[in-house]
């Protein structure tokens, strides 16, 4: 098969990068046609982020294993670092000692497996999905392959999802079912009776807004650096085809080192700010309206 035959064109490359390898719970490969699909699930963003949770997980229990009292390597102070930093942004936060001994664990997970997440990002394009053009349909799977599980809105509103039920969690927790149900229907607008369904519907609207817009920002972000990298790549792709228009392959190099260079910025600074508002809102449930 010559390549001048079965090239894809941009829009098919793109395309193809950015089709899940989707399969419904018989384990039977499918694709998806509805905007919302229950019937099916994302696998490669399962494997992947759930590979990345597990070695995250590793890392930092190796690291707990090795740290001593006395003067700590690179690694250990690096850990350090960013225990402190988690730790004295959710004292920052949520006041709740008891609270927080679960709590800030958790932002220190969700910060460093977002982080993991998002920086799958930084690999090449076509590294991952160009091995399992070869592997995948061996196995008797489908030709597609995503591996930024952060990219994947299944895998993001599935985490604001998390920190929902968090939030119902400590709501009841701190100020008792009774209380926060009075809650839900005397703020933000009064106690009147006549006042109780709108406060109600304000409520709700509120968690659904934040929970939606938590997933969608991670999601968006990623995504969209996805995508440049994609286009990047295809001024790399359309010079490699050619071999004429040296302007494709300076701008292929230099684009793509600069975009790198920005997007170190955007994977810490995402999982950082999805981290912060696990706190924020969490701690907006000990507080009381």
């Amino acid at each position: 098969m010559s390549s001048e035959q079965h090239a894809p064109s941009a829009g098919e490359y793109i395309q193809h990068h950015l089709q899940h390898l989707q399969k419904d719970f018989s384990f039977n490969s499918v694709k998806q046609t509805d905007i919302v699909d229950f019937s099916l699930f994302n696998f490669d963003s399962l494997f992947f982020s759930v590979t990345l949770g597990m070695l995250v997980l590793f890392l930092l229990w190796r690291g707990a294993r090795k740290a001593s009292s006395g003067v700590p390597g690179r690694a250990q102070a690096f850990v350090e670092m960013l225990v402190e930093l988690v730790d004295g942004q959710a004292k920052g936060v949520i006041h709740n000692e008891g609270s927080r001994r679960f709590v800030g664990p958790v932002a220190l997970t969700v910060f460093v497996w977002i982080f993991a997440m998002n920086f799958m990002d930084m690999l090449p394009v076509d590294f991952l999905p160009l091995i399992w053009h070869s592997a995948g349909p061996a196995l008797g799977f489908k030709d597609y392959l995503r591996v930024v599980p952060s990219a994947d809105l299944s895998t993001t509103l599935g985490m604001s999802t998390m920190v929902l039920l968090l939030c119902i969690y400590y709501n009841i927790k701190i100020k008792g079912l009774g209380g926060w149900g009075h809650e839900l229907i005397s703020a933000p607008f009064g106690n009147h009776f006549l006042l109780w369904p709108f406060n109600f519907l304000m409520q709700m609207i509120e968690f659904v807004a934040k929970t939606v817009s938590h997933g969608m920002r991670l999601f968006g972000n990623m995504f969209a650096g996805e995508l440049v990298f994609m286009l990047i790549a295809l001024m790399g792709g359309a010079w490699a085809l050619n071999a004429t228009g040296i302007s494709l392959a300076l701008g292929h190099v230099v684009a793509g080192t600069i975009w790198t260079l920005f997007h170190i910025l955007v994977i810490v600074l995402q999982a950082f700010i999805f981290m912060m508002l696990t706190l924020i809102y969490i701690g907006q449930a000990h507080d009381a309206h």
